[in-house]
């Protein structure tokens, strides 16, 4: 009888705080992170300032709530783009474009929760330590198609950094594992990914013994694929970030059009076919 006592009482305060995040959201739009205020979406709720923070403890634990549900949500949309674009034959190029229309799809549909993530910081808050997982959730997708690659002399250097990063970090390599398993080779578990890349130069013979799947033709699989999500992310978010926020109005060229540039020029340096 007690839990059926407490079932309406755990809906009715989710959908209080999902009343206060919409309500959140709305100040987002009108006047961006630093118009949050959680006294006046108390007021426009009928509810008094102690009553509202019985449901989120202060305004970092709402921007929190609002930020982890945003990565959520984005990396969702990655997420199906990926299992739609991996079925058939298309190649890594392909499916690329997939991706990144994906990722700019998501940021037009919900300009506000995307600058919220990806846009200036929030004076004085400090996000907590879960979004990282959630970011990397994001860019995921694009593991496996650059642990695929060939990567060119243009990006050596990065392959390079990733590889040193690889080896520095292995929550770094956990998540190459969890998305590129193939990348850290068959023997390779999740946890201990980040311990089978080494630094090096891009083409050097294996330091750790490593070979078949996750060194193919000389060049480190997982440090590969790192370099290329990266590199995607810096080119989505500088290209996106800039259309959100109408940058490009009064210019001649789609935004769209601009991504697919980018991007194109990334599968190139990545020899994706």
């Amino acid at each position: 009888m007690e839990r059926a006592q407490q079932g309406p009482r755990a809906r009715y305060r989710e959908q209080t705080r999902a009343e206060i995040k919409n309500l959140a959201l709305r100040q987002l739009t009108e006047g961006g992170g630093g118009a949050l205020a959680l006294t006046r979406i108390a007021k426009e709720m009928g509810l008094s300032g102690p009553a509202l923070y019985r449901y989120f403890a202060s305004r970092d634990d709402l921007l929190s709530a609002l930020i982890r549900d945003a990565y959520d949500d984005a990396a969702a949309a990655m997420a199906r783009a990926a299992a739609r674009s991996a079925r058939g034959s298309r190649g890594g190029r392909a499916r690329l474009h997939d991706l990144a229309a994906a990722y700019r799809a998501w940021a037009i549909a919900e300009p506000h929760r995307y600058l919220l993530i990806q846009g200036d910081p929030v004076p004085g808050y400090v996000a907590p330590a879960d979004t990282l997982e959630r970011a990397r959730a994001v860019l995921g997708p694009f593991l496996p198609l650059f642990a695929a690659g060939n990567p060119g002399p243009a990006v050596a250097g990065t392959v390079e950094e990733m590889a040193a990063w690889l080896a520095a970090d292995e929550t770094v390599g956990a998540w190459v594992a969890r998305y590129a398993p193939d990348a850290v080779g068959p023997d390779a578990k999740a946890g201990e990914a980040g311990n089978v890349v080494e630094a090096g130069a891009v083409g050097e013979p294996e330091a750790d013994g490593r070979d078949g799947e996750a060194r193919a033709g000389g060049v480190d699989r997982a440090a590969s694929a790192l370099a290329g999500a990266v590199l995607a992310w810096t080119q989505l978010h500088g290209s996106v970030s800039l259309e959100v926020a109408g940058q490009f109005a009064g210019m001649a060229h789609r935004g769209g059009t601009l991504l697919g540039a980018h991007m194109e020029l990334l599968a190139d340096a990545f020899g994706l076919e």
